[in-house]
């Protein structure tokens, strides 16, 4: 058990890391608009790190995708730098869509419960 949780302390740490590196010493133009470092999964071994990556606009997602794999690099010497780990990972980007998945979820279901409510209230005036 204390073996996975210091993974999963490990994986925020990279988390938080990752984002800070990438907001602040990444100068590339594609970074611009709104995107999240979700998550960093870190595996056991501490070789391999997928990062999950939240962006907004559609349009963007291709972009930022490129800009984080052209930086991985850099991004990992700086992560390597910044932890007090025996090996700095190997990180992968993920785009996750889970977000705008949820999203598109809730509005169905506000679409469902509002045509419930109008057919409702057709229903109470059609009575009278």
């Amino acid at each position: 058990m204390a073996k996975f949780e210091r993974t999963d302390r490990v994986s925020e740490e990279v988390r938080r890391n990752i984002d800070t590196i990438i907001r602040e010493e990444v100068k590339d133009p594609r970074l611009s608009g709104t995107y999240t470092v979700l998550r960093a999964d870190v595996t056991r071994d501490f070789r391999w790190c997928n990062v999950y990556i939240s962006v907004l606009e559609n349009e963007k997602r291709e972009p930022v995708m490129e800009a984080l794999n052209s930086a991985k690099g850099f991004i990992r010497r700086e992560l390597g730098k910044r932890m007090q780990i025996h090996y700095t990972p190997e990180l992968v980007f993920k785009l996750d869509t889970n977000i705008e998945y949820a999203a598109y979820v809730d509005k169905l279901l506000k679409d469902e419960a509002k045509k419930m409510s109008d057919q409702a209230q057709e229903n109470e005036h059609g009575d009278e």
